[in-house]
């Protein structure tokens, strides 16, 4: 019996679907374990380096949640992962550093301040797994990449295939703000959005304003998660 590619197509459409199904599920149940550490993603340029202001506030955001028990997601990578993952290692006995690092032709190895490391082939994973595991995400400057990952938090939020979080646009002089008044002389102006899509989004000035919108919000996860692991043991 000859098998037509017609009828191979249709086969492979079937397993395609089945496995994202799987991984779909799969994704639910480990997101449904991620209840024990509080996690920031912090994303931004792998290219800015240690003599930039924000390199320096990256590595005192990270410092000042670590020390308040707060694990830092990354990419992993140099520039102001390096920043983030460094002041996530220096500051805190009771936090992780972690990196998702993702195999690119122009870097080679990640940065050396990662205490658990996760690597990706493809960006959709490494996407998925930033927000699977955290709870805040905070961007830095940075390019395609960091607008990827923002835009990308953003847009999953709206269709709420992920639970609503705070993301704080951190640095950059005008670059926030300029970014969310052309969103809004645009994509909110012709109706492409709603005005509630800017709900959750917020730009900060300095360390501390990021440190003090998601205190309250890393309080009321720590106590909850200490209320379920007394109730366990």
């Amino acid at each position: 019996m000859t098998i037509t590619r017609k009828e191979i197509r249709k086969f492979l459409n079937k397993k395609i679907a089945h496995l994202n199904d799987i991984i779909a599920d799969i994704d639910i149940l480990l997101s449904k374990l991620e209840t024990e550490f509080y996690r920031v993603a912090i994303f931004g340029s792998a290219r800015i380096g240690p003599d930039s202001p924000i390199y320096k506030d990256a590595y005192e955001l990270a410092y000042q949640l670590a020390m308040r028990g707060v694990d830092i997601v990354t990419g992993g990578g140099p520039g102001l992962m390096d920043a983030a993952n460094k002041g996530a290692k220096e500051g805190g006995q009771h936090s992780r550093s972690i990196g998702l690092p993702i195999a690119l032709p122009f870097e080679v190895g990640t940065n050396a301040h990662l205490d658990v490391k996760r690597e990706h082939r493809r960006f959709s994973s490494r996407l998925d797994e930033f927000m699977r595991i955290s709870h805040a995400v905070v961007v830095t400057p940075g390019g395609i990449g960091t607008l990827l990952e923002f835009i990308y938090t953003w847009q999953l939020m709206q269709v709420k295939h992920i639970p609503a979080r705070p993301i704080l646009l951190l640095g950059g002089d005008k670059m926030w703000p300029d970014f969310l008044h052309w969103m809004k002389k645009w994509s909110l102006a012709q109706k492409l959005m709603n005005k509630e899509d800017f709900t959750n989004i917020s730009f900060c000035k300095s360390i501390q304003d990021v440190i003090m919108k998601l205190e309250p919000d890393i309080k009321r996860f720590q106590s909850q998660a200490k209320k379920t692991e007394e109730t366990i043991t």
